[in-house]
């Protein structure tokens, strides 16, 4: 056994990614955080994870769970007064067995394969249509990486599609939390979270008086051995879905062309071999992963890397830094569309793995060939600007010329 690591140089390190530019480029100081320990203490207490190995176990050990109620009670006083953290915390995001297992097995019922399966037609036509859409000089975020992802969980879901663009910004203003929790933050989180719940309030209540092939409907019907979803985890789970399916998704989109703009032989692979299109998205996500972390905490004593960890520590596991682990993945800083056995944490693992992934993974292998195909001549326009948060990792705005 070996000690949990505290010094100048890890707090200086955890510090300087809560701020730009250590947001800008996070991996330089996971490689040396990764390299001082497998795991460091943050000045809130919290153990930080930074290897493949140790990661891939947190996010699948049943001893490790999110924080029960009296904790958040603790670390976020009075959140079910705030809508935004309500929505969040009584998700199935956040919460632990049993009520998780009922709430994923009730959801899955409804968010079937065959669902998803059914949408790739339309996803092809929304990529077409968008790119049609592009020319010259265009901000990618604005032109593709939201429009596309936020139609199709807009069409998954049943939103009228005159309906999902102003989610853009109210999404972004509720999953604030994600990042930090302070009276600034919930002055925007809460009235965003409470708008979203109050328009797919009103779409449940018509999906019930006439449903519809979609997957509120579904989720309004949705009964598994006598139970199902109360109107509170009805909207608590759209509205997570509707969130999740777009975000997360948008962030992939972009990281995933900038990452191709700057290695420009995956580019011309990727244009020329289209086929290989799984295995490129594998290593997008691998590459610049949309969730750098994820928290859990110790249900008891458990050893982590060779380290003992006490019941009731909170954890974060940097997923983005167990994506760039070398002991995990040779030349981890270099992008290679081809890599052999890749396995990107990028969608967490264990009873918590995204429900969305084959979603958001079929958007990607569809949009990002047809993407460059389209425009063989597609280049930077100007700086792209970051979001200024690391959980959730993307851009605000990506200036691109098509070249057409």
């Amino acid at each position: 056994m070996t000690d949990i690591v505290e010094s100048a140089e890890t707090s200086t390190l955890l510090d300087e990614l809560t701020r730009m530019p250590g947001r800008e480029d996070p991996y330089p100081r996971y490689h040396r955080l990764r390299e001082i320990s497998p795991l460091v203490r943050a000045e809130d207490g919290a153990l930080v994870a930074t290897r493949y190995a140790d990661c891939a176990a947190i996010t699948r050990d049943p001893r490790l769970g999110h924080m029960p109620s009296h904790m958040l009670d603790f670390v976020s006083p009075g959140w079910n007064d705030h809508p935004a953290l309500r929505q969040l915390f009584t998700s199935i995001l956040t919460i632990n067995p049993p009520d998780h297992t009922r709430l994923r097995r009730l959801v899955s019922s409804s968010f079937t394969a065959r669902r998803v399966q059914a949408l790739r037609p339309t996803i092809t036509q929304m990529v077409d249509d968008l790119l049609d859409e592009m020319s010259g000089e265009t901000d990618f975020v604005t032109a593709f990486a939201f429009p596309l992802p936020v139609n199709v969980i807009g069409e998954l879901l049943g939103i009228p599609p005159a309906d999902r663009a102003q989610f853009q910004h109210l999404v972004r203003d509720w999953t604030q939390v994600l990042e930090q929790i302070n009276p600034a933050v919930l002055e925007t989180a809460d009235p965003a979270a409470a708008t979203i719940r109050a328009y797919l309030s009103d779409l449940a209540a018509d999906r019930r008086s006439a449903p519809r092939d979609d997957l509120i409907s579904a989720l309004v019907l949705a009964e598994e051995d006598g139970e199902k979803l109360t109107e509170d985890e009805l909207l608590t789970m759209a509205g997570l879905l509707f969130a999740a399916g777009f975000e997360t998704t948008t962030n992939l989109l972009a990281n995933s062309l900038v990452a191709l703009l700057h290695n420009p032989d995956q580019l011309a692979l990727l244009r020329d071999k289209p086929e290989i299109a799984r295995e490129a998205v594998d290593e997008l996500l691998r590459y610049d992963t949309p969730v750098q972390l994820l928290t859990r905490v110790a249900w008891e004593d458990v050893e982590i890397g060779g380290i003992a960890v006490s019941g009731g520590d909170r954890i974060v596991a940097y997923l983005g830094a167990g994506n760039r682990d070398p002991q995990r993945f040779p030349d981890p800083d270099r992008l290679d569309l081809t890599r052999p056995d890749n396995g990107p944490l990028s969608f967490g693992g264990g009873i918590h793995y995204c429900l969305g992934a084959p979603l958001a993974r079929m958007e990607a292998e569809i949009a990002v060939p047809a993407l460059v195909r389209r425009f063989p001549e597609l280049r930077l326009a100007g700086d792209p600007v970051r979001r200024n948060s690391l959980t959730l990792r993307g851009y605000t705005s990506l200036p691109v010329n098509t070249g057409s």
